[in-house]
């Protein structure tokens, strides 16, 4: 061999062995970082498990403010009882075709039911419990149970969750160099010690998990000012790495994959380096403006006016939206079905089966909410009900909406499918509400004359108007909270 191809032949060697033994470092490195925890703590699926690469998949992304360790700068591990508790909590849905994303925050005291869990470590049983604040669902049985608690909330199966503690967010704002976040006027709180002047700043470090932690900057000072902040660093973190091609940057990613893995903990299905790398390759060319930020729907509990509750039809009507894969910044685009669904055939009784047994009109309760905006007009409604045999139909007034609709509790979708055939309200805008006892009609500005819907008024998603509270190419002020501006 020639002596010029023996010295290429070696560089060549040495290049590669190099290269390998890089590779391997860094993936044992990041895969050792990982941290994983059971997807489930009790609840079961319908589905199978989603293809990572190209399936519709949703991921449950949590704020936990336990003390434990790097964290415990900021209180004892009193303060973060059991598993801790899920100060964010935000569900990511991406669709399938990877053109849109959608970001659904709950706000930490919304009151939800939560279901039964059991604790993967422990084997304690922990049983059902109604109008609990939502933060609360992962303290006893685990992130389990937070994913447990969505998906009886939204009628969805949530993929994967993504859990991360105070340390992360202030080691990948230092990863990226600063995060821009703007706020309308100097303020200071003295709560979580956030500091800032008017104007756009770049936080990052302590300062950023400030802004992320602070319950009183913002709006009036509750938990949905804090939302809109959240939810605006999350839009400027989006436009930066976008910007910057982090996403296209071997280098950058391996720095930030290092930073986030170590203070990250996710399920089972997540738990390795090709698949979280599949999920970024994913996000990398989607357009800003179809990455929506929506905050669930929600008015003071009765039960507290200091804890929120799901606000009706709008909630229901956004879970279902989420279900049909409705795009929320464009409601009334139509959705596109599934490549990999196919049709499947009607089911039709065989002869071994017995039909069902039919119900009793008289005994269902059945109401009427008069959102319609014309004083007096569930009363047409509620006649047409009773000459069609629901004899026991309610009325009241409630709130205006523009889109009527069909709200069912559970085990009433067959009564909820009779009551709108009769008034005439299509399918699609019959509802699952979980809050709703028996079937409600709810009316719309749409439905304001005679006992049969119009024609025409079915088409498009019933969503509020102001569903979307801004896209990842929005770049927004916060409203500072009066009483923390400083001159």
């Amino acid at each position: 061999m020639p002596v010029w191809l023996k010295i290429i032949t070696a560089i060549v060697a040495v290049a590669l062995v190099g290269g390998l033994a890089f590779a391997g470092f860094w993936f044992i490195r990041l895969q050792n970082n990982i941290s994983k925890a059971p997807l489930n703590a009790g609840g079961t699926g319908t589905e199978g498990p989603v293809n990572n690469a190209t399936g519709r998949m949703q991921i449950l992304i949590l704020g936990s403010d336990t003390r434990d360790g790097k964290n415990s700068e900021y209180g004892t591990s009193d303060d973060s009882t059991g598993y801790g508790k899920s100060d964010v909590m935000m569900l990511m849905d991406i669709s399938e075709d990877n053109k849109r994303v959608s970001v659904i925050s709950f706000p930490r005291d919304l009151l939800v039911n939560i279901p039964a869990c059991k604790d993967s470590k422990t084997g304690r049983e922990y049983p059902a419990r109604s109008g609990v604040m939502i933060n609360e669902a992962m303290g006893e049985a685990g992130i389990g149970c937070a994913v447990d608690t969505v998906n009886k909330l939204t009628g969805l199966e949530v993929d994967h969750f993504m859990m991360a503690d105070f340390n992360a967010v202030k080691e990948l704002s230092n990863a990226v160099g600063g995060v821009d976040v703007c706020v309308s006027d100097a303020i200071y709180d003295p709560d979580s010690r956030l500091r800032l002047p008017a104007g756009t700043s770049a936080v990052q470090g302590e300062q950023a998990l400030a802004f992320l932690r602070t319950r009183h900057a913002f709006a009036d000072g509750g938990d949905l000012g804090r939302i809109q902040a959240q939810q605006g660093f999350l839009s400027s973190l989006t436009r930066k790495i976008k910007d910057e091609g982090t996403l296209s940057d071997p280098a950058r990613m391996l720095k930030i994959a290092d930073v986030v893995t170590q203070n990250l903990t996710v399920d089972e299905g997540l738990a390795s380096v090709p698949t979280l790398l599949t999920i970024g390759n994913r996000l990398k060319d989607i357009d800003l403006g179809k990455v929506a930020f929506v905050s669930v729907p929600t008015t003071p509990a009765v039960s507290d006016p200091n804890r929120l509750e799901i606000a009706e039809p709008a909630g229901s009507q956004l879970f279902t939206a989420l279900q049909k894969d409705v795009d929320l910044t464009d409601p009334t685009a139509p959705t596109t079905p599934s490549p990999t669904e196919s049709p499947s055939p009607s089911a039709t009784p065989t002869e071994t089966e017995a039909p069902l047994p039919p119900y009793n009109k008289a005994l269902q309760p059945v109401s009427v909410a008069n959102g319609s905006g014309v004083p007096g007009r569930s009363q047409e409604i509620v006649q047409a009900l009773v000459s069609g045999g629901f004899t026991q139909a309610a009325q009241f007034e409630a709130q205006p909406i523009a889109k009527s609709g069909v709200y069912f509790g559970a085990d009433y979708a067959d009564v909820a499918a009779d009551v709108a055939a009769l008034l005439g309200i299509p399918a699609s805008q019959v509802i699952p509400a979980p809050g709703v006892t028996g079937v409600q009609v709810y009316l719309g500005s749409d439905f304001t004359s005679g006992a049969t819907y119009g024609s025409g008024s079915g088409s498009g998603a019933a969503l509020p108007d102001d569903i979307v509270n801004q896209t990842a190419g929005d770049a927004r002020c916060q409203q500072a909270n009066p009483e923390l501006i400083v001159r």
